[in-house]
């Protein structure tokens, strides 16, 4: 009994396999122009830091403009000035706590609105958030005068308190919808579990919920945080003695119409960077996961 082959079409054997890149070569060459790329894009990022800091190791205030001066004579002199000769002890102290204060303040408030209407269904629940959407597309500018009028009649000009809610009114809307759309990850069944074991709304939100968006809560404080610390426009019209001027603020005192004490300037600027530095570092590990990630795990 004789088998029958099945005929192969011509048109499949005469076709041979293209010559190709090798793949490791290839995944090779696209690893190393991306590292390159990065590498750029890191150096840009550093680059100004890094001139600051070299810039506050010279021991003229002219040194900036002949680089080669400072890294032949390098000094810590600038630092030793602003530490003990400046006001810089009670501008750091002010900052800590009115960026403190608007870190707990704007965060809690953010977090409660985001909450409300993550979960809550109520007249004007969209309209809530397009506002604060809102809010954000006015310049400084805008609202210097009509924000000083309030402040003034209200009594918070020079205070604390005045500057920490003209920070929150500007770092809430962005983190409250941040927050929403991290509550939004969050499973209901949680707050019905909540409710079957007695808790009231606010016991859900504040044993439940507010543990599981800890990687959102850092995000919204680290963003507080750092809206407080860096502003200058707001602090330099609201404080009007020098013992309430923020760091931002005092800053302005190396630079007047006919001197410019830049290497003053640039070591007050490195040691401003140091608490902002150390709140990223606590923060950073829950930074990632509260932009990306949800409110529980597979």
């Amino acid at each position: 009994m004789t088998t029958m082959s099945t005929p192969v079409p011509s048109a499949l054997t005469d076709k041979a396999p293209r010559p190709g890149r090798p793949l490791g070569k290839r995944r090779r060459s696209a690893s190393v122009s991306l590292h390159a790329v990065l590498s750029a894009c890191a150096f840009i990022a550093v680059f100004p830091i890094l001139w600051i800091f070299y810039i506050s190791l010279g021991p003229d205030k002219n040194d900036y403009q002949h680089p080669s001066r400072i890294l032949s004579d390098p000094t810590l002199d600038n630092y030793s000035h602003v530490l003990q000769n400046t006001g810089f002890g009670t501008w750091m102290v002010n900052s800590l706590i009115v960026a403190f204060g608007t870190m707990l303040i704007g965060v809690l408030i953010a977090a409660s609105a985001a909450y409300a209407v993550s979960r809550m269904r109520f007249l004007g629940r969209g309209a809530l958030m397009y506002t604060f959407l809102l809010t954000q597309m006015f310049p400084v500018a805008v609202l210097m005068v009509p924000l000083y009028k309030i402040m003034a009649s209200l009594g918070l000009l020079d205070t604390y308190g005045g500057l920490v809610v003209i920070y929150c009114s500007t770092a809430v809307p962005y983190s409250a919808w941040l927050l929403k759309g991290y509550f939004d990850t969050i499973p209901v069944d949680i707050d019905e579990a909540g409710r079957i074991d007695g808790l009231t709304p606010f016991g859900t939100f504040w044993r439940l919920i507010l543990p599981l968006a800890r990687p959102g809560l850092a995000v919204a404080s680290f963003y507080t945080f750092i809206t407080a610390w860096g502003e200058v426009a707001f602090a330099s019209k609201f404080m009007l003695t020098e013992e309430k001027y923020t760091l931002a603020v005092g800053l302005q005192s190396y630079i007047s119409q006919f001197n410019s004490q830049w290497n003053y300037l640039a070591a007050t600027s490195v040691l401003i960077a140091i608490p902002a530095a150390a709140v990223f570092y606590v923060a950073q590990k829950h930074l990632v996961a509260g932009l990306t990630a949800g409110g529980t795990k597979s």
